[in-house]
C-alpha cells in the first residue's frame, strides 16, 4: 500500500470518527466530521449501510491505522510481533502504538498533530536518552527520556510552534513532564485505558489477521 496523498479530512469522514490528523483545526468549527459527517462521495446524512463482520474487522484495523500514521506492512509487523509477546494480541497492539515515537511527541504536546511529529523527527529535532533519533517509528521504553534538542528549539517559529500547542492534548499519566526543560520521562508503560483511541474494539483486529 503506497503513501496517502489525499486530503486526510475525508479520512476521518471515511470511518465517521474524529481521528485528529490535522491538530488545532480538528478542535475548531472548521473540523469536516462537525461539518459533513457522511462519507465522502455522499450528500445528506450518514446512510446505515448494513454491514458485513468482515467490513467491521477492516473498518476497526483501517481506523487504528490511520489514527497512529501506519502503513499497512508497518502495521502488520506490529501486530504479529504483538502476538508473539505475551498478554492479550489486541491490547499489545495498542500499547506498542502508543509507545511509538511520533505518538509520544505529539502527546507530550511538542506538535501540532502525529504526522507534524513525524515530519520533526525526521529532521532530527528530538533525542531520546540524550541520543538523536531521526525514525518515527521507534518504539521508547520505560524508563526513556525524549527530549526537544536545545539546537532545533532557538529557533523563533519553532518557539512559536510550542506556544502554540501548549496544552493542545492531555498528557498521558505514563508521561512525567519537565516542561522548563522540554522533556518527557516515560515513568510507566501504557494500560489499555491509556489508549488515546477511544471506542477501539481490538479484538475484530486480531480476527481479521488470524483469518
Amino acid at each position: 500500500m503506497g503513501k496517502y496523498t489525499g486530503s486526510s479530512c475525508r479520512l476521518c469522514r471515511t470511518e465517521g470518527k474524529k481521528l485528529f490528523l490535522k491538530g488545532k483545526r480538528c478542535l475548531s468549527d472548521k473540523c469536516a466530521v462537525e461539518k459533513k459527517n457522511y462519507p465522502p462521495g455522499m450528500k445528506g446524512s450518514r446512510v446505515n449501510f448494513r454491514k458485513s463482520h468482515y467490513k467491521n474487522q477492516l473498518r476497526e484495523k483501517q481506523k487504528v491505522k490511520r489514527f497512529y500514521g501506519v502503513g499497512e506492512k508497518q502495521f502488520r509487523n506490529v501486530f504479529i510481533a504483538s502476538a508473539q509477546g505475551k498478554g492479550i494480541t489486541g491490547e499489545n497492539l495498542l500499547k506498542t502504538l502508543e509507545l511509538r515515537l511520533d505518538n509520544v511527541v505529539y502527546r507530550m504536546n511538542f506538535a501540532y498533530s502525529r504526522n507534524h511529529a513525524r515530519q520533526m523527527i525526521r529532521h532530527g529535532f528530538f533525542a531520546v536518552n540524550g541520543k538523536k533519533v531521526s525514525i518515527p517509528s521507534y518504539i521508547v521504553a520505560l524508563n526513556d527520556e525524549v527530549s526537544f534538542r536545545e539546537k532545533k528549539r532557538a529557533a523563533e517559529n519553532v518557539k512559536a510552534m510550542l506556544e502554540d500547542v501548549k496544552g493542545l492534548v492531555e498528557v498521558p499519566g505514563w508521561v512525567v513532564m519537565d516542561s522548563a526543560n522540554f522533556i518527557g520521562k516515560i515513568n510507566a508503560l501504557p494500560n489499555r485505558d491509556d489508549v488515546s483511541l477511544k471506542e477501539i474494539e481490538e479484538r475484530l483486529i486480531v480476527e481479521l489477521y488470524s483469518k
